[in-house]
């Protein structure tokens, strides 16, 4: 399994962004998702996760909850992080994660997730 994340960048507090993670090697329908995210000096934390196959189920942390949306597309092979009213202390490298499980909720410690992608950078300016 190999994960492909991108749509970084550099934007103003306030704007928004789109993350994209593709998933190559196997089928994704059959993965979990997640996204975390690492500042520098910081340890990795968790984002937000989404259930296998069709995505019922997503989960947040207490500090995007309300303005990040996960979400997958199947067809696509591909999980998105829909990042809207950006803060300057969301910046940090974000990382998706994939997680072969057939069981609902999780998600949330990074040890679950069995592939990691390489990180795609956002940076929030004041």
């Amino acid at each position: 399994v190999q994960l492909q994340a991108s749509g970084g960048g550099l934007v103003q507090a306030g704007a928004a962004l789109r993350l994209s993670c593709v998933l190559s090697g196997r089928p994704f329908s059959d993965y979990a998702m997640g996204w975390f995210r690492q500042a520098p000096g910081k340890e990795r934390e968790f984002v937000a996760a989404i259930s296998w196959r069709d995505g019922t189920q997503t989960t947040y942390s207490d500090s995007v909850t309300g303005r990040f949306t996960i979400s997958r597309d199947n067809a696509k092979s591909t999980v998105y992080l829909q990042m809207n009213s950006l803060k300057p202390e969301d910046t940090a490298v974000y990382y998706c994660g994939a997680r072969r499980t057939v069981v609902l909720g999780g998600g949330r410690w990074e040890h679950e997730y069995d592939y990691w992608g390489q990180g795609t950078q956002v940076t929030v300016s004041s």
